[in-house]
């Protein structure tokens, strides 16, 4: 395998969702994912569930996606709290998001950067065996609360997650990003903590996603976040819609040689799944419009 792709629509597509999906369908969702190949789904986030509902039933998920053979099972959380939730359920991974941006930060989880950066080395210094920890420096490439968000306060936040996270995740949380910017960010921020910078958390909202990801690809990025039929978004930052669309990530690396591990027949199977259980709900992605092309030969 080439790529690393995250599916993170169980939890970053359906937290921003105005329809709930019912737990059981969450479950075959998931299922259905995993026997598509991908090896890492982010199942919920363990948040007040007065505040997303979305993710009220997050345990027992993480509880069912353990049992799926060779599959980690990532949750998100956002305090020692949620951290200890996520450790009670059994998660093999936990997302702590960081923004750069101080009105976004305090908006999303009522602290500023550099509370929440020692809120998540509190959570480092729990016991935790065998549980992997991601800072993830979210609305790294601009904020629509704030603007711009300055390139040395994302690389000063990246550098404190990596001294107690396994790895840092730079995100453009609300799809503000071009591949210039994408390039000389990954660049600097990787001078400064090395391998410690694993993923790209890409969003598609102006289009530039798989140009992102592209991009990221040729500064070395191996690991992807990505959600099916590009649901998701941030309730807590304005104007953030969805993912990049993992069929379509998919399908790029693939025609290109690079191997995902992702089998294409058996993702649109899971994609089914989805919109029959939130019919209700737009998706969006280029691939499951056109199919696959004459000739085409994944590179899996």
């Amino acid at each position: 395998m080439n790529v690393h792709i995250c599916e993170v629509g169980p939890r970053d597509g359906l937290q921003n969702a105005h329809h709930l999906m019912p737990t059981d369908a969450k479950k075959a969702w998931i299922a259905a994912l995993a026997a598509a190949g991908l090896r890492e789904i982010e199942v919920g986030s363990f948040v007040p569930p007065k505040l997303i509902p979305a993710m009220a039933d997050t345990a027992e998920v993480v509880g069912f996606a353990k049992t799926i053979k060779d599959l980690k099972v990532v949750a998100l959380a956002p305090n020692l709290k949620g951290f200890q939730r996520a450790l009670d359920a059994g998660a093999h991974k936990v997302t702590f998001p960081v923004s750069a941006s101080r009105k976004h930060s305090e908006s999303n989880v009522r602290m500023t950067p550099e509370q929440m950066v020692e809120e998540v080395r509190k959570c480092a210094q729990f016991p935790h065996p065998g549980v992997e920890i991601e800072g993830a420096v979210s609305t790294a490439f601009g904020c629509t609360l704030q603007g711009e968000v300055p390139e040395d306060d994302v690389v000063r936040v990246a550098v404190a997650l990596a001294e107690f996270c396994d790895y840092v995740c730079l995100a453009d949380t609300v799809g503000y990003a071009n591949p210039a910017q994408i390039k000389r960010l990954f660049r600097k921020v990787r001078e400064q903590i090395g391998e410690k910078l694993e993923a790209a958390h890409l969003h598609n909202t102006r289009g530039l996603g798989l140009a992102n990801a592209l991009a990221a690809y040729e500064e070395g990025v191996r690991h992807f976040d990505s959600s099916l039929g590009g649901l998701g978004g941030c309730p807590f930052a304005p104007g953030a819609s969805g993912n990049v669309i993992t069929e379509d990530l998919v399908f790029m690396f693939e025609a290109m040689g690079v191997s995902t591990g992702v089998d294409l027949d058996k993702l649109m199977v899971a994609r089914k799944l989805m919109v029959s259980a939130i019919p209700q709900e737009p998706t969006y992605g280029h691939f499951a419009l056109a199919g696959v092309p004459k000739g085409f030969r994944a590179a899996a």
